[in-house]
Formats: C-alpha cells, sequence, structure tokens
C-alpha cells in the first residue's frame, strides 16, 4: 500500500512537471502572454519548488511523512483548480508559485516515503529507480492526454490532473506510514562543513545545469515547435510521445548498465550526449525528425537527476551527512530552475521565433555540465 501510495505521489508530480509547457500555448494565447511573461511564469514555479522542498524536511521530521504527502498534495489540488479560474497574468504568476510549492513539497515527501518501502520484489536503489519511472510517465500523460483526449482544452485537462492529485490524496490518506522522528535532521553545523566540500559543489553544480536543461525543454519545446509552423496538437504529442517517452524509456535501460559502469562516466556520457541532441532538436521544423530528435534528447538526459544524487548519497553516507548533502544538492537544481525560464524569456522577449535562439542555451549549459563532471 506504501508503494502504491508513493507512485501516485510521483505520478502526480511527473504530470505537473509537464503542465506549464503544455498549457502556456493557450494562456499565451488567451491572456496575450509574451515569451518574457511565460518566463517570469516559470520563475515563480520554481520559487515555490524551492520553497516547498527546503520546508518540506523539517516539517516532516516533527510531523511525520504523511503530512508532507497529504499537504503537498491539497497544495497541488489547489493550484489546477485555480488555475482554471485564472483572470490574468498576476493570477497565473500566483497560482504557478502555489503549484511548485506544492510539487517542491511532494519530490522530497515521497523520495523520503520511498526510503520506507520494503517488498521482497524491491529492495534498496531499485525502490527509488522504480518509482522515478512514474514520473516519466507522468510527463508523457499531460501533454499526450492534452493534444488526443481534450484536444488542446487546458481548462479539461486541470480538471483532470486534479483529479488525479486527489486520488492520490485520498490513498495517501489512508495509507498507514512512519510516525515522525519529533527531532528536526537537518543541521546548520552540517552545511557549513558540507559547503566546503569540492565534491558536493561539482555534483550540485551538475544539478543546476541540468534542471535547467530539463525545465527549458519541458517549458519552452511546444512553443517553439509552434513558432516553427508545427501544429499545436503534433508540437505537444511530439513532447510527450518523444521527451517524455524517452525519460521513461532511458532510465528503464540505464540500470542494467550502472551494474558495469561507473555512475560518473554515465554522467559524462550523458552530459555530451546532451548537448548534441538538444542542438540538433533546435535545427528541425519537420515533426518527424523533430520527434526523433527530441526521443534521442531525452534518452540522454534520462539517467542524470537520479544518477546525480545517487553519487552525492553514496558519497556521504559514511559521513553520516548524505540527507543534508542530497537536501543542497536537490536545492541547487531547482536554482536551476528559477533561472532557466527568465533567461530565456528575456532573451526571446516578445517575439516567439527568436526561442530557437534563446533556446541555444540547452547545448551550451550540456557542453558545460559535461566539463564539470569531468571536474569529479
Amino acid at each position: 500500500m506504501l508503494l502504491v501510495a508513493d507512485i501516485l505521489g510521483i505520478l502526480t508530480y511527473g504530470m505537473i512537471a509537464a503542465m506549464l509547457g503544455t498549457i502556456l500555448p493557450e494562456l499565451s494565447k488567451k491572456f496575450g502572454l509574451s515569451p518574457k511573461q511565460n518566463g517570469n511564469i516559470g520563475m515563480a514555479q520554481a520559487i515555490g519548488l524551492m520553497v516547498g522542498a527546503f520546508f518540506a524536511g523539517p516539517l516532516m521530521d516533527l510531523h511525520g511523512k504523511k503530512l508532507g504527502m497529504l499537504l503537498s498534495l491539497a497544495l497541488i489540488g489547489l493550484a489546477l483548480i485555480g488555475l482554471r479560474r485564472a483572470t490574468g497574468y498576476g493570477s497565473v504568476i500566483g497560482l504557478m508559485m502555489l503549484l511548485g510549492t506544492g510539487g517542491g513539497a511532494l519530490v522530497t515527501s515521497a523520495f523520503a516515503v520511498a526510503g520506507d518501502i520494503n517488498v521482497p520484489w524491491l529492495q534498496g536503489a531499485a525502490v527509488f529507480n522504480a518509482v522515478n519511472l512514474f514520473f516519466g510517465l507522468g510527463g508523457l500523460i499531460t501533454p499526450l492526454v492534452a493534444a488526443r483526449l481534450f484536444q488542446n482544452n487546458a481548462s479539461r485537462l486541470l480538471v483532470f490532473a486534479a483529479s488525479i492529485a486527489l486520488i492520490a490524496l485520498a490513498v495517501n490518506g489512508f495509507t498507514e506510514m512512519a510516525p515522525p522522528s519529533g527531532k528536526v535532521s537537518f543541521q546548520a553545523d552540517q552545511v557549513s562543513a558540507l559547503l566546503g566540500s569540492p565534491v558536493l559543489l561539482l555534483l550540485s553544480l551538475t544539478l543546476f545545469l541540468y534542471v535547467a536543461c530539463e525545465v527549458g525543454v519541458w517549458n519552452w519545446l511546444a512553443r517553439h515547435l509552434i513558432a516553427q509552423g508545427v501544429p499545436e496538437s503534433r508540437a505537444l504529442t511530439i513532447l510527450s510521445l518523444g521527451f517524455a517517452l524517452g525519460l521513461l524509456l532511458g532510465r528503464v535501460a540505464v540500470v542494467p548498465v550502472l551494474g558495469s559502469v561507473t555512475p560518473k562516466m554515465v554522467l559524462c556520457g550523458a552530459a555530451v550526449a546532451m548537448a548534441v541532441t538538444t542542438y540538433l532538436m533546435l535545427q528541425s521544423s519537420n515533426p518527424q525528425t523533430a520527434w526523433v530528435l527530441v526521443f534521442l534528447t531525452g534518452l540522454a538526459m534520462a539517467p542524470v537527476f537520479p544518477t546525480a544524487l545517487g553519487v552525492v548519497g553514496t558519497t556521504f553516507k559514511p559521513m553520516g551527512l548524505d540527507a543534508t548533502a542530497t537536501g543542497l544538492a536537490s536545492t541547487c537544481g531547482w536554482l536551476g530552475l528559477v533561472v532557466s525560464s527568465p533567461v530565456i524569456g528575456g532573451i526571446a522577449g516578445d517575439d516567439p521565433k527568436k526561442l530557437k535562439k534563446a533556446l541555444l542555451l540547452l547545448p551550451i549549459a550540456s557542453a558545460v555540465m559535461a566539463l564539470v563532471i569531468l571536474g569529479l
């Protein structure tokens, strides 16, 4: 039951991770939003993610993981229903920040709950890989359902996603979870000790650059393809059955690879592949070619986030600082989300056709990431 509850939570997060990029074309038409305003909306969601991720840990230490799951899912459901009734740019920004806060808290809570799952056929690191697959599935569902089932109707999509969040809320409400420790494990003296670690700084920078790239695809790919003349429904299908499917299958494929190749080699290879595929992805306006290149981009990106966090955990576990180190590295990752959208939106300005130039940030950041990983 705990596994099912956690899977529903991760699935919900996967759906909202793809939400902004899916509804952005319709919101832009409805409220006359420019790429720069789109970037500010993305930044608001990212700030919410950082706030939610930061406060969820201490909250669960004091009041239990169940409260973390329930509160985060409730915030997500509230934000999704609110977005359906948004009246303009200001309300969209506020509601996306609320959605981000719920999402950040949900990721922290769900991965904490994953550590308590103990079933005979799923042990240790396999649990985290298994539940993480449902993040990719959620990312696949959102744009696919929007394009194929709801015909790009954002209002119906938001109701659908809110319903999934409420189902997850109900299941988590009925699921028994471990009691709270009553003691906050996040200690300031541990933070100061870790900040001087070159390994943690390099891994944190890796996550910062990676998240900036991943969210760049989630939030901007559909708008970029539409600006290149690809129909909206086709653009959302490419995002779903291209990028999200690539992430999903890539995370399945990398599990046996990690048995024979070191995690750092996997990270380096993925970064180089990201630099190549993201650059090529931006050069094509042909839907078939774009789909192939976007799918390859998803495959390239797939192992980076879970593998980097795995390296953080194994590096600092002998010192008993793995939880604090993971929290710091994850926060740096969300900071990449804060920076990515406003930078891309700022470069594009008021012209959607300039998104192609702005999105060159993705291959550049990927190449820098490869150099950072070589530093490990």
